[in-house]
């Protein structure tokens, strides 16, 4: 097996195990967002808490958005950032790639 497989065998049971550790080691811990910590945490210093605004999708629904629905349009928008930087580094490698093979000639 060559050096760089290792390696990438490596990296992934590592990454493997940064996720799996924290459920096993904080068993009943709760995971919530940093919107609802910010919150509680405003209003454990200043007393009364009211947000700025309400968001837009709130606006729209007349409601809090569910959990589900919330959950995909942060995928969605995960994914759409990940495609951006994923295409930008590609134009990178193949601009270095033309360089090379123009310098080369």
């Amino acid at each position: 097996m060559k050096r760089d497989a290792k390696l990438v065998i490596l990296l992934l049971v590592l990454a493997a195990v940064i996720i799996v550790v924290p459920l096993f080691a904080l068993k009943g811990a709760e995971f919530g967002g940093s919107d609802d910590a910010g919150s509680v945490k405003v209003e454990e210093l200043q007393g009364e808490y009211e947000p700025w605004f309400t968001p837009v999708f709130e606006t729209a629904l007349n409601g809090e958005i569910p959990g589900e629905v919330e959950s995909l349009l942060f995928c969605v928008q995960t994914g759409i950032g990940v495609g951006i930087i994923a295409f930008l580094m590609g134009r990178f490698v193949e601009r270095k790639k033309h360089e090379k093979s123009d310098t080369s000639c």
